[in-house]
């Protein structure tokens, strides 16, 4: 399974491609950010996000888009700004027919590092360490959106058998007498 995960930012949005199965070695494809200027009216730094999210769909085409739940922040700007992205995300992943999942930062920790409180130093390390790569990846947006694909992969590959088994199951009382 090919996965993108996608950190929403308004300032930085993370992204990151991973390889694998569960139970099987995970392999880094690209990680970046893309940057819009605080300068920039909102309409055009939204634009940007589009357009950049678009072509790493159209490069890299990946099975599927983890993209960070959007959660309550003191900081009402930044979550309106989260919030306008990660809508983005999920059109662009929309238009091109590819499933989109959603992971809570909490849910995305835990699968990573094992705890749900676990702070950025340490999901890097780990994302680090899972995806044998030589150094950090920087900046920590990437870092985060290379964890929802981890994440996706590891839980959300999980879920997507089960449902394809219970789609396949018989129902029960239908067709026994």
């Amino acid at each position: 399974m090919r996965v993108l995960g996608i950190d929403p930012g308004l300032t930085r949005c993370g992204l990151g491609v991973v390889t694998g199965s569960v139970g099987r070695p995970l392999h880094p494809v690209a990680f970046d950010v893309i940057r819009t200027g605080a300068d920039l009216p909102v309409a055009e730094r939204l634009r940007l996000v589009d357009e950049g999210i678009g072509s790493w769909l159209d490069e890299h085409q990946p099975d599927r888009v983890a993209v960070e739940r959007v959660f309550s922040q003191h900081n009402v700007r930044t979550v309106m700004g989260t919030a306008q992205v990660s809508g983005i995300a999920l059109v662009a992943a929309a238009r091109r027919g590819i499933p989109v999942a959603m992971h809570t930062p909490s849910e995305v920790k835990a699968a990573v590092t094992g705890s749900g409180r676990a702070d950025k130093d340490q999901v890097g390390a780990m994302v680090t360490r899972l995806l044998r790569l030589d150094r950090r990846p920087t900046p920590a947006d990437a870092a985060d959106a290379l964890a929802l694909a981890i994440c996706h992969i590891w839980r959300g590959g999980a879920q997507d058998r089960i449902q394809s088994a219970l789609a396949r199951a018989v129902p029960v009382g239908r067709g026994q007498r």
